[in-house]
């Protein structure tokens, strides 16, 4: 039975079978019996075929999640749980920007308790600039989705005031190479706070604030699933999010950045 699956994500990406085998560094044959023979790469290789791809593995090759291997691997990948945010030790945010030697992402609406409470901004400007690539992407103040989720904390046009309290925040670090913010209008299931390859995962209960809400502690781990699984749906916000900038003159009339 032919693999359909990943004859047509390759399709939909607007590549052909070839691009597929150089993009993973294996042979044009290779990828024809994956698909023709339904045959199943090597875990790693299947990782990178998904992500190449922007898909689920499991999509491609459903067996996958019943693979007794990659289970284990995936439970691995739990360093720790918080009941809350507000039960993650403080010292814990501060290690991991400090530990930062690729990239730092933080995926949130808001996000204000770090830059008030662990001095977030000077420090990932110091990563910035000693290489560590930083992507920050907040809520779009005027957007749906934050108004849908200050309506459903009940926090009405606060939670479009918090986005704006931390945009002014980060404003200091706008133009400093390596360091780039940008805003979405995404609906949110979870905060994403990513660290070379730790991940903190603020998960988002309805009507509950992301401070009253569990944290999951995840480490990526070879032929685990879940790190990979939301580092997916962070790179395809940041795809969507507008970029941020300063105003040349200095910023806009109220001081504030502007959308590019």
């Amino acid at each position: 039975m032919a693999n359909e699956r990943l004859r047509g994500a390759t399709t939909a990406k607007g590549k052909s079978l070839a691009d597929l085998a150089a993009a993973v560094d294996v042979d044009p044959k290779t990828v024809e019996r994956w698909i023709s023979q339904d045959r199943m790469p090597h875990r790693a290789t299947r990782a990178e075929v998904a992500r190449y791809l922007n898909v689920k593995e499991t999509y491609l090759w459903p067996a996958v999640a019943d693979d007794p291997r990659a289970r284990s691997a995936s439970r691995a990948e739990l360093v720790e749980f918080y009941p809350s945010r507000s039960s993650v030790p403080v010292e814990l945010w501060v290690s991991l920007v400090e530990d930062a030697r690729e990239s730092f992402d933080m995926l949130a609406y808001a996000g204000l308790f770090l830059p008030e409470h662990v001095e977030l901004v000077p420090r990932l400007i110091r990563k910035a600039r000693e290489g560590v690539r930083v992507r920050v992407m907040l809520g779009d103040p005027d957007s749906l989705a934050v108004a849908l989720r200050g309506e459903e904390e009940r926090l009405g046009e606060g939670m479009a005031h918090r986005v704006r309290l931390s945009l002014r925040y980060f404003d200091e670090a706008l133009g400093v190479s390596g360091f780039e913010l940008r805003v979405h209008a995404t609906t949110l299931y979870a905060s994403l706070f990513r660290v070379d390859n730790t991940l903190l995962v603020n998960t988002h209960v309805f009507g509950a604030p992301a401070a009253q809400s569990p944290v999951l502690h995840l480490q990526r781990v070879p032929g685990g699933r879940v790190f990979d699984h939301y580092l997916a749906s962070l790179d395809r916000v940041w795809t969507e999010a507008k970029s941020v900038d300063h105003a040349r003159s200095g910023g806009n009339d109220d001081g504030q950045s502007r959308l590019l």
